[in-house]
């Protein structure tokens, strides 16, 4: 059985492989303004990384350096991201599907997570991904604790595409998301059931 074909033949995963996006009125500052590429979204929960956040305390060469790992060529352009308040000391890579190992999870069909020190390595290397986002920690929600935030005017939904996920430009992507699905932010209402 092909990749595409068990994407295809598993559940539904509802907003798995969407971007989330915080309303203005968000309440909880760590989520004020984020887009959350979800991951994950079933019926036991969901799981997500943030994708417009940059640590400036933390930088790859840093890491790989505090792991063990030779940084020889690992280039200073990438970044780490704040992935959400769980598990925020684990790092998860967000990439594009031409890097592939047993523990990938395989997302939709252009993007793929991996939790694996192998995939640093390889970062480090040169022989990552073509594309990557690595995140410490992760958002997650309870079964139907997303809905919930949703229905509440928590959050927006929009289709993913590769510069939102991984294009650099980090404080532009929450705007971007926003002018992707047609909405001025300055017209949305905070309260449920109001325009």
């Amino acid at each position: 059985m092909s990749d595409s074909s068990k994407i295809l033949d598993e559940p539904p995963q509802y907003l798995a492989g969407q971007l989330i996006i915080a309303m203005p009125g968000m309440r909880d500052p760590r989520f004020e303004k984020s887009v959350i590429y979800m991951c994950a979204h079933n019926d036991d929960g969901a799981m997500g990384l943030v994708v417009n956040r940059a640590l400036e305390s933390l930088t790859f060469p840093d890491m790989l350096e505090q792991l063990g790992i030779d940084s020889e060529g690992a280039g200073a352009k990438i970044s780490v991201h704040f992935g959400g308040p769980v598990e925020s000391g684990r790092g998860f890579v967000l990439h594009s599907r031409d890097y592939l190992q047993e523990a990938t999870m395989v997302v939709d069909h252009d993007v793929a997570m991996t939790a694996t020190i192998d995939i640093l390595k390889a970062i480090a290397g040169g022989e990552g991904p073509r594309q990557s986002l690595l995140a410490l920690g992760y958002a997650g929600w309870g079964p139907g604790q997303l809905d919930t935030e949703i229905k509440s005017n928590g959050w927006l939904h929009v289709a993913a595409d590769s510069d939102l996920v991984f294009g650099p430009d980090q404080d532009a992507k929450w705007q971007r998301a926003m002018d992707k699905i047609g909405i001025d932010p300055r017209m949305l209402s905070n309260d449920v059931g109001h325009a």
